[in-house]
């Protein structure tokens, strides 16, 4: 079984609707009403040493605030708040207290970076390498919450930032090439400490701009694909207007790897993935400058299933190569 079956088993075992259940298992958050005008949004992530993370280069508390990252991306991706954290730790048999106080500590700054608050968890003991999962708990506004169903035909498709970086980072890092070269610092800082672009999801949420909405973690095209079988709709997203690329194909000299596969296949960018109106560009752009982001307009919803590659040749012509059947 692979991670798709995994998830369709367990959502068919599933009980599929409660009192108080508004989105259950399919977005980046379970969605529970609070109060009739809020709701909580509650995601988990775990990260698993030598699957997520090296500890011969990944400092430990860099992960410890990649931890609180990827989990308040989630909370952003849905056009929320993070609130409260909840973080399990597994620890093998001798391992470096020191080791597991600079990770505890880079989990504390994270929470005060973006607003939320450590308030329990569990310990245990891991027979084999370190294990870290955190429960994040998140607040908005019912109306303001965004899904990954509401993407309309027509609608322009958004990044928030450059896409391929983390994976390009990676491959440096596991290679043990360029960490010298400091115009590849910001590709290895992507996937050492990645930023969750909570306050642009949470804006945008309150804009009312955007249709549907989803954090990038399994690569543009794996995402962009789960987006657009939650609104039963397809897309084309169009090469050379993928951000970012200008430093992936510099890494790319050393490393041997396609660029482009970096920035389509890519996982763990964090950026925010996001479709509105075409007529909301300005607005949407403006937003972005108020966040620091550049914020990059990469293609177009359309009827059907899938998703396309646009490339243009040479002589202007346009072609599209598949890069996704479903969701």
């Amino acid at each position: 079984m692979n991670e798709r079956d995994v998830i369709a088993y367990i959502s068919a075992l599933a009980q599929p609707s409660a009192q108080g259940l508004i989105k259950g298992i399919g977005d980046d958050c379970a969605v529970i009403d609070r109060d009739g005008r809020h709701v909580w949004l509650l995601t988990l992530d775990t990260l698993i040493e030598s699957v997520h993370f090296d500890c011969a280069f990944h400092p430990p508390q860099l992960l410890g605030r990649k931890a609180v990252s990827v989990n308040v991306s989630d909370i952003g991706a849905m056009g929320g708040q993070p609130r409260f954290a909840l973080l399990s730790v597994g620890m093998p048999p001798g391992f470096d207290p020191a080791w597991f106080q600079a990770f505890a500590q880079g989990v504390a700054a994270a929470c005060r970076e973006y607003g939320c608050l450590l308030i329990g968890g569990d310990t245990v003991a891991s027979p084999q390498g370190l294990n870290f999962s955190l429960t994040l708990i998140g607040e908005a506004k019912a109306e303001h919450v965004i899904y990954r169903s509401g993407a309309q035909v027509g609608d322009t498709i958004w990044v928030s930032g450059p896409l391929g970086w983390a994976a390009a980072g990676l491959a440096l890092l596991q290679r043990g090439i360029g960490r010298d070269t400091e115009a590849f610092f910001p590709l290895m800082e992507r996937h050492l400490d990645p930023r969750a672009r909570a306050t642009l999801g949470n804006m945008v949420g309150e804009s009312g701009l955007v249709h549907a909405m989803m954090d990038l973690s399994d690569g543009l095209a794996t995402d962009l694909a789960h987006l657009c079988a939650a609104s039963v709709v397809a897309a084309e997203i169009e090469a050379q207007r993928l951000p970012g690329q200008s430093l992936l194909a510099e890494a790319s000299r050393l490393t041997g790897d396609d660029p482009l596969h970096w920035a389509i296949r890519g996982g763990e960018d964090f950026e925010l993935l996001f479709t509105a109106a075409p007529e909301a560009e300005a607005e949407l752009m403006g937003l972005g400058r108020q966040c620091d982001l550049e914020l990059t307009a990469i293609g177009t919803i359309v009827t059907g299933s899938g998703i396309s590659l646009l490339r243009r040749g040479k002589d202007g012509s346009t072609e599209a190569e598949p890069v996704a059947y479903g969701g």
